[in-house]
């Protein structure tokens, strides 16, 4: 039997409680799916140290990142900014966020997720990590904050794309990234990815999980089966790999060398 391909996991959110009792086995199975890299989301001034801990258990296999995410903006003080820059000196930990905008929820205020997106964009251009982005209804808002940062701007990733056709377009005129999930694998909204993946460059773009959510619908697993884990991946790949009309090898190929250049770290054997 053909051992899977080596790929990577720009996205997973390791440190959510439905982990915490067997992340252990869920890594393991990751493992044996091909899995070779998992890049762990820290998104709030508690989920990041712990993101942090946890990758530093195993650094040839995990990384972190720091962040809050826009749902948290108003949770981040100057103190906490400073617990994040003195994180993000940590070896393991390779990129800022998860940040961004969410008018979608608005589970914090407006002005205040501008103000910790806009602290957050300061804090990769000061520390020269990249950026993993979020943003929902929230485009042009966002779109306007990467531009201001002009000729500093980091590297960024948008993570979880979900968008329409001009989204992806001027996500990808400003150099951005592309994260796509198992989104893709959704047939009731997720169809509309399967022509825009096409048009992102093979060194721009990435794929995850985003676990415990999304999982791949055409799996086609149990109505229990609620909790999405990183071993799916090679699901979202297969999805895009027809998408684009490329092998599945290609697509992990290139997706994970991609993350590798992005993150600044090398996939274990």
């Amino acid at each position: 039997m053909d051992s899977p391909p080596s790929i990577v996991d720009i996205g997973v959110n390791l440190t959510h409680e439905s982990f915490a009792n067997d992340c252990d086995a869920v890594l393991e199975r990751a493992r044996l799916a091909g899995v070779r890299h998992l890049v762990i989301t820290g998104s709030s001034l508690a989920s990041s140290p712990a993101a942090a801990t946890l990758a530093a258990t195993d650094p040839s296999r995990l990384s972190s990142t720091a962040g809050v995410h826009p749902h948290h903006a108003s949770e981040l003080t100057v103190e906490g900014l400073a617990s994040l820059r003195a994180l993000l000196c940590l070896p393991q930990v390779v990129a800022v966020g998860e940040c961004g905008l969410d008018y979608f929820r608005d589970f914090s205020p407006r002005p205040a997720q501008r103000q910790a997106f806009e602290a957050q964009l300061e804090l990769a251009i000061d520390t020269a990590k990249p950026l993993f982005l979020h943003e929902r209804d929230a485009h042009m808002d966002f779109v306007d904050m990467i531009k201001a940062a002009g000729h500093r701007r980091p590297r960024a990733v948008a993570h979880c794309f979900t968008g329409d056709r001009a989204a992806l377009e001027r996500y990808l005129e400003l150099g951005l990234y592309i994260g796509i999930t198992g989104w893709i694998c959704d047939e009731r909204r997720g169809l509309h990815l399967r022509e825009l993946v096409r048009l992102i460059p093979a060194n721009r773009l990435m794929i995850e999980t985003d676990a415990p959510y999304l999982v791949p619908r055409t799996l086609k697993l149990p109505s229990a089966t609620r909790r999405n884990e990183p071993m799916y991946l090679p699901e979202v790949c297969r999805i895009i790999s027809e998408a684009r009309g490329e092998s599945a090898e290609v697509t992990a190929a290139h997706t994970s060398a991609t993350a590798c250049e992005f993150f600044g770290f090398s996939v274990a054997a």
